[in-house]
């Protein structure tokens, strides 16, 4: 369930959502879409090309990046959120951790927080999800703390944290999806680690989001940099839909697009797809 009275259906096919970049320092894309009608224009564009959802943030969480005010993150999505809502076709994901920025999102028009600290930064988000019935991502981070050796296990032990902070606020669990967080205060090698051991997630009995898009660990595989990653973010899309992902987070939708369209093919072909 969402905000707004819309829904998603996740399982039966991969659902991809477009990230859209309100900022001058993202990774990849920083400063292409700081301007309204750029960021309109790119979220439609993502949005023809079979993208579910637009996920639009103010704030850059590559690693080293500055912290930017509430007030500033508001400004620079707030008009892109309002803008897109009025067209209501997009269902509009807010990439925030901030409580306060999360609420007006909503108000706004956002249907989903997606919140890169995992309720963890700022318990106040996981209200604001269920007061407004918001969908919500929680993804895991290891910045700022002490990580297990065990990836899995590093995994079950955050989101287990998350997951409490969810139900306590009163969140239900159909509004809820986990993210692993690729990138996020791991190495390459833990990367793949987690993507090799992906299918162990399915245990913590939600669905599960992949945004792997043009991360570092793709480019020590392929040796690419920035948009030049998109193949191998394709190619990890793949695998991870095959593991059990429901959801992908990229910059590149249509090349996403084509490679979980063969995913789900296989998987349609299972024996057991055949037999439910």
């Amino acid at each position: 369930m969402l905000a707004h009275g819309r829904q998603l259906e996740l399982g039966p096919r991969a659902i991809v959502m477009g990230v859209l970049n309100v900022t001058p320092d993202s990774f990849s894309d920083g400063g292409r879409f700081l301007s309204t009608d750029a960021a309109l224009t790119q979220a439609r564009a993502m949005l023809a090309e079979g993208a579910a959802i637009v996920d639009v943030g103010g704030e850059s969480t590559r690693p080293g990046a500055e912290p930017v005010s509430a007030a500033e993150e508001q400004a620079r999505i707030l008009p892109i959120i309002e803008a897109l809502a009025a067209d209501g076709a997009a269902l509009i994901s807010v990439d925030t951790y901030r409580e306060e920025t999360a609420r007006l999102a909503v108000a706004a028009g956002a249907h989903i927080v997606n919140d890169v600290w995992g309720l963890q930064r700022e318990h106040g988000i996981a209200r604001v999800a269920a007061e407004t019935g918001a969908g919500l991502v929680i993804m895991h981070t290891g910045r700022e703390r002490e990580k297990l050796p065990d990836v899995i296990a590093d995994q079950f032990a955050f989101l287990s944290k998350s997951l409490e902070i969810a139900r306590h606020a009163g969140i239900a669990d159909d509004s809820i999806v986990l993210d692993p967080g690729f990138g996020f205060a791991k190495d390459s090698e833990e990367n793949l680690q987690v993507m090799a051991r992906f299918g162990e997630l399915s245990a913590l009995g939600y669905p599960l989001m992949a945004g792997t898009s043009r991360k570092r660990f793709v480019g020590h595989v392929t040796g690419r940099e920035g948009d030049a990653r998109d193949v191998g973010t394709a190619a990890t899309s793949a695998i991870l839909r095959l593991k059990g992902a429901d959801l992908f987070r990229v910059h590149n939708v249509a090349i996403n697009m084509d490679a979980l369209a063969f995913a789900d093919a296989m998987l349609a072909r299972e024996p057991h797809a055949a037999e439910s």
